[in-house]
């Protein structure tokens, strides 16, 4: 962890040195924010819970260390279930103790699933509200220790604008009530924590992403080839880390609008098929230019 702010040129922080504590980041767009942070040089703590191959699901906790190193930056794999709130605060310890402190703590992980009220079964109502929610609060608590003796502090969550759309609960309740948890985490953590500098906020896609999440649980292939890239949602989160925290704090943004703010305006190499229309995401309003 570095003393103090690095110029960036704008009067922004570069993020060499810096620490970033990532849940769930062994593939997808947790793993595209490892590689972008690292290729600036930054160390990344990959805190997931898949620790050998999995069938259909590339990546483990090692394969995704191996490939920060490989991009110019410093890991620490760790096996974390977030549901397990002892295990969080050991692999907090663990990362602070390694690289010296925590700057910026990712809440990636998450669990998806679109039934409705009435098919849920509860187990699996339960699963997503304590990975999303519950995951998200605890470990930006379990952080907050470090983030206070860091220069330049961010939480950021993977969730969605508070938009109160009635169609929007009522078409997944359960799983909108999880995502929206953790976005809420973030505005009550913003004005919480925004006498000590920690600035807390939550970035959403502004169209489908090409995970697996999409892949397996949304739409299959014809879904991906309507998708962007994780590389989109990397660099607008890593845009967001060179601000000041003190600054920007308390906001629930779009990748492609964080990323217009930074001069982006050609975003045809972030498409996973240059040929096919583009999907908006979840919580958000199409159609998509």
């Amino acid at each position: 962890m570095t003393d103090g702010p690095t110029a960036a040129g704008d009067g922004r922080t570069d993020l060499s040195g810096k620490t970033l504590f990532i849940t769930g980041g062994s593939r997808g767009i947790g793993l595209a924010i490892a590689l972008r942070a690292a290729r600036e040089g930054a160390n990344v703590v990959i805190a997931a819970k898949t620790v050998e191959p999995h069938p259909k699901l590339a990546g483990t906790i090692h394969t995704a260390a191996d490939a920060i190193e490989q991009a110019g930056g410093r890991a620490l794999a760790v096996q974390l279930d977030v549901r397990d709130a002892e295990a969080i605060d050991r692999a907090v310890a663990q990362a602070a103790g390694h690289f010296g402190g925590i700057d910026i703590c990712v809440n990636n992980a998450s669990a998806i699933n679109l039934s409705r009220s009435g098919d849920i079964d509860v187990g699996r109502f339960d699963l997503i509200q304590q990975i999303n929610m519950r995951g998200t609060f605890l470990v930006s608590r379990a952080c907050l220790p470090h983030l206070r003796r860091s220069a330049n502090p961010h939480i950021l969550s993977l969730s969605p604008p508070l938009a109160l759309r009635a169609e929007w609960f009522a078409a997944h309740l359960p799983y909108t009530l999880s995502k929206y948890g953790m976005s809420m985490v973030m505005f009550g953590m913003a004005e919480e924590f925004r006498a000590e500098g920690i600035g807390c906020n939550a970035l959403w896609p502004r169209t489908t992403i090409a995970t697996a999440a999409v892949e397996f649980a949304l739409g299959g292939e014809p879904l991906m080839l309507r998708s962007r890239r994780p590389e989109i949602i990397a660099d607008a989160a890593c845009a967001i880390f060179r601000r000041d925290a003190r600054a920007f704090t308390g906001r629930f943004v779009l990748d492609e609008d964080v990323l217009r703010d930074e001069g982006v305006q050609d975003f045809a190499s972030y498409r996973y098929d240059p040929d096919e229309p583009l999907q908006a995401d979840l919580f958000v309003d199409g159609p998509i230019e």
